[in-house]
């Protein structure tokens, strides 16, 4: 696995989008401060890949994930295994309980030639290829077939991060076993041992189907096959005699049918000619026609007649006139009489109207001349209240005056002072008033109630006359209409004439209606008649047109009765010509059916002879004889052929049985897996000690005994020592040793998809020494220089910094870390 770009959005200590592209940098460094992000870049690719990160202690902290207050966090990493280049996509959010949860995870192989650098930064889903894996649950299976690589293996071999860079150093031999299996594809010799085997049952079960097919393929040997041959012979002998007798059976067949067809035609004949009977009544249908067309006839005479008299009565119902107009004439006069009633009665009216009317008047003016006087008197009445008013102050006035006082009105002084009148002026004025008040009020309402009066008689005395005026002015009309007009005894008198001439015109039409009936009636009756007719002239040319190929003689079309007698007649003469030639056409017959019959009995022998019942139809049963042998001929031969195959087969499925199970033990007794492993682990360690000798100065070498890992110390008369024992730096030499041992030779052992096509080292180079750390970077030189490996390590020490070509600087502020490529 080599990774190509990293895209970064809201992971851990990168909140903002970031972007590291690894594309051509091979030997490279993540350098920083400590704390800046540097190992985040590696926890990136390991979370894209498997969704966890070592340091986070599993899935329970994916939490970890998320930048400080963001909700979401995405990352891509884009990489190339075995040749092929893939895309792997993970996003995490936190939802509204504060649970982090993976929201989508995927892995693409991107199409060939696919520029990456071009790649948005925006972390869109657009399509990058085939979709492998579409859900979490589908990543693990599909990173595996990528990489080649579980997690744990992965994080022991390609990313070493902080902490764990000797597990692989310090694992249990069956774990570090497991790890080569997968490294190696060890793990196909077992799959090939469990296919093998399931091959061999395989071919056992299908040597177990031949033996049952070959089991049921009895009788098949070569008596058999005798017996089937000789069956096709007598079978074709057979059918080469049916050969020669059916001819003789269808000439036979074929005299005895013309024979047969002879006498069928000829009784055929004469049934016709005995059927030509003359149908009874024939004579009668003529004299039914006529006797039909007379009555037809008279019908229409007196059709005629009755037509007659109602056009006679029609016209003498015009002549008297309009029937309406003689009414409306008749009616005229009796409505002048009622007019001239309502208007003698009207004119009475009238003039009591007019009568009541003047009176009503001279009352009115009566009344009114009634109230112009009680108004006079109000008024008079109010002045002399007016008066006594004055009066009546002046009394007011003295009552307080003593004699030679001023008066209060003219300031004169009053030397004596009158006496004051008994009674007031003014009570007897107030009461006059009211008097002359009520006289005038009744005045005025009994004129308002005369004019009433007078207003209503007048408007009966107009709506009185105004009637009088109309039935005069009707009763003038009526006149006019009248004048020219017959008397009214007259216009009764005729009216009368009417009823009676409409009484018998309805008769002379019942008549002419009751005549046309009968001459529909009778003209059908002459309709069916000649029907009739016509239909026993059809069926008399009908039974002489069947007797046409006979030549049957002309016929009289004016007498039935004689064209039926003179057909008969012939048709007897007929028949008896040919009665006299049926028997020995009869005998014909006989004999020919009895030649047919003797040739059938003959070949039905044949069939007999070679055990077939008799057949419908000899020629074809003879064929299917033969062909029925011929095939089951075949058929023995094919189940011959067949067994031959078969045993052929069985062969082939015993000797691949026995290959597959002599393989399958094979595997399983010489554990030759284990063998392998011991092999590739002895290459492991070889190459190990060989790095380790340079790393420690030619202190340590590398050793395994029955899995676990030993160091020789040579400043220790070669003592031998448990790498659990090693310091720091030398525990971290020796895991370097075999980290590089791993990627440098392991690789090209490998036969699955797992390639360590880089490795990147995330480990404390700061606990090394000048001399140490220079041979540490010499190392790490030579196995970028080879080119077939891309080499990372994350480092804070300078002096290891500056001599890798490639730096990815990462810093970090108070929002979001950033990297920065510096070198080539």
């Amino acid at each position: 696995m080599r990774p190509m770009r990293l895209d970064l959005a809201g992971f851990t200590v990168f909140r903002d989008e970031t972007t590291i592209d690894f594309t051509d940098a091979d030997f490279f460094a993540l350098v920083g401060p400590t704390g800046s992000g540097k190992s985040t870049v590696l926890d990136a690719i390991c979370f894209a890949l498997y969704g966890t990160v070592p340091r986070w202690g599993g899935t329970r902290g994916l939490g970890n994930a998320l930048a400080p207050s963001a909700t979401e966090a995405r990352v891509r990493l884009v990489f190339e295994s075995a040749g092929a280049r893939y895309v792997a996509t993970r996003v995490v959010r936190r939802d509204g309980r504060g649970n982090v949860k993976t929201a989508n995870a995927g892995l693409q192989l991107m199409p060939d030639g696919f520029d990456v650098t071009k790649l948005d930064t925006g972390l869109s889903p657009e399509d990058l290829g085939e979709v492998v894996a579409g859900t979490p649950g589908e990543m693990d299976e599909a990173v595996l077939a990528a990489v080649g690589l579980p997690y744990e293996q992965f994080t022991s071999c390609v990313v070493l991060p902080q902490g764990q860079f000797a597990d692989f150093l310090h694992a249990r031999p069956a774990t570090r076993q497991q790890i080569l299996v997968n490294l190696l594809g060890l793990g196909v010799y077992e799959q090939v041992q469990q296919r093998a085997t399931g091959r061999a049952a395989q071919a056992e079960a299908k040597l177990e189907a031949v033996d049952q097919l070959l089991a049921g393929l009895a009788d098949i040997d070569d008596a058999t096959l005798e017996r089937a041959t000789e069956q096709v012979a007598r079978m074709t002998e057979l059918a080469t005699a049916v050969t020669a007798a059916v001819p003789e059976l269808e000439t036979a067949r074929a005299t005895a049918r013309e024979v047969t067809q002879a006498l069928a035609a000829l009784d055929a004949e004469l049934s016709v000619l005995d059927a030509v009977r003359a149908p009874e009544g024939t004579a009668e249908l003529t004299q039914a026609v006529a006797a039909a067309r007379a009555t037809a006839d008279a019908a229409v005479d007196a059709v005629s007649l009755a037509e007659e008299r109602e056009e006679k009565l029609r016209g003498e119902l015009t002549a008297l006139g309009d029937e309406s107009t003689l009414r409306l004439q008749l009616r005229s006069y009796a409505d002048r009489e009622q007019l001239a009633g309502q208007a003698e009665a009207l004119r009475a009216a009238v003039q009591a109207a007019g009568a009541e009317h003047d009176a009503a008047v001279a009352a009115l003016a009566q009344a009114t001349a009634a109230a112009e006087r009680a108004e006079a008197e109000l008024a008079a009445a109010f002045q002399a209240h007016e008066e006594a008013k004055t009066a009546d102050q002046a009394a007011a006035l003295r009552a307080h005056l003593s004699d030679g006082d001023a008066c209060p009105v003219c300031e004169q002084v009053v030397a004596r002072v009158p006496a004051v009148p008994v009674g007031s002026a003014v009570a007897r004025a107030v009461a006059a008033g009211k008097s002359a008040r009520a006289a005038s009020e009744a005045a005025k309402r009994l004129v308002a109630e005369r004019d009433a009066a007078a207003r209503d008689l007048d408007r009966v005395l107009v709506r009185t006359r105004a009637e009088h005026d109309g039935i005069q002015a009707r009763l003038s009309a009526l006149d006019e209409l009248l004048a020219d007009a017959a008397s009214a005894q007259t216009l009764r008198e005729r009216l009368d004439e009417h009823t009676r001439l409409r009484a018998a015109l309805d008769e002379a039409a019942t008549a002419v209606r009751a005549g046309r009936d009968a001459a529909r009636r009778a003209r059908g009756t002459v309709d069916a008649a000649q029907e009739r007719l016509r239909t026993a002239w059809r069926h008399f040319d009908g039974t002489r047109d069947g007797l046409a190929r006979f030549g049957p003689p002309a016929a009289d079309r004016d007498d039935l009765a004689a064209a039926w007698a003179t057909l008969a007649e012939w048709a007897q003469e007929q028949a008896r010509q040919r009665r006299s030639q049926r028997d020995g056409l009869a005998t014909s017959v006989a004999d020919a059916q009895a030649a047919t019959r003797a040739v059938a009995a003959r070949i039905d022998g044949i069939f007999a002879d070679a055990g077939l019942p008799a057949p419908d139809d000899p020629v074809r049963a003879a064929t299917v004889a033969v062909e029925r042998a011929e095939a089951e001929l075949r058929r023995l031969v094919e189940r011959r052929e067949q067994a031959a195959e078969l045993r052929e087969q069985r062969a082939e499925h015993e000797r691949q049985a026995q290959v597959a199970r002599a393989l399958a033990g094979h595997l399983r007794a010489n554990n030759f897996e284990r063998w392998l492993l011991a092999e590739a682990l002895d290459l492991l360690v070889d190459g190990a000690s060989g790095i380790l000798r340079e790393l420690s100065g030619g202190q340590y070498d590398l050793i395994h005994d029955k899995g676990e890992f030993f160091v020789v110390d040579h400043h220790d008369a070669g003592l031998r020592r448990g790498v659990r024992t090693l310091s720091g730096g030398e525990t971290f030499q020796a895991s370097l040793a075999l980290a590089l041992a791993l990627s440098e030779q392991l690789a090209g052992l490998s036969t699955t998809a797992a390639s360590l096509e880089s490795i990147v080292l995330d480990e404390g180079f700061g606990t090394l020494d000048a001399a140490t750390l220079d041979t540490v970077a010499a190392t790490l030189e030579n196995l970028a220089a080879r080119g077939d490996r891309m080499v990372g390590v994350v480092t804070h020490v300078p002096a290891l910094a500056e001599r890798i070509p490639v730096r990815f600087e990462v810093r970090k502020d108070a929002r979001s870390a950033r990297v920065e490529r510096t070198g080539r």
